[in-house]
């Protein structure tokens, strides 16, 4: 399934998509394919990937997926038991920070990063 398909039915007005808590807006496709492309054979060499870390049952696993976090500051959280601090903006990520921040009209100070090895892997959320 092309991911434009997904959201085909979507229009791009200013309304929240969220039935409850929490804020998504979406803005349309925003890069070509052949510029998504680009951006992603750019982001897979030049990002520092790090196995991810969670904690499950007491001790520290690490999971299929890889991960970065970047920023304007060190900034610092703590997810699953794991404490993680953003590096700084590569020239590619603030590249795309930029058409982001024209295209949906906000600002963001940083930006995390996944990276899954094939369709078998992903993030899964659940919606009470």
């Amino acid at each position: 399934m092309n991911t434009g398909d997904i959201f085909a039915a979507l229009n791009t007005s200013d309304s929240n998509l969220l039935p409850r808590e929490g804020e998504v807006y979406y803005h349309g496709v925003v890069f070509s394919q052949q510029q998504a492309d680009d951006y992603f054979q750019r982001l897979f060499t030049e990002i520092n990937w790090q196995a991810d870390q969670a904690q499950f049952g007491g001790k520290i696993i690490k999971t299929a997926r890889k991960v970065a976090w970047h920023g304007e500051r060190d900034f610092r959280y703590r997810y699953s038991g794991v404490e993680k601090i953003a590096k700084p903006w590569t020239p590619t990520l603030l590249s795309i920070k930029e058409i982001i921040e024209k295209k949906s009209k906000t600002t963001y100070n940083s930006c995390l990063l996944n990276l899954y090895h094939d369709g078998s892997e992903g993030m899964v959320g659940v919606v009470h």
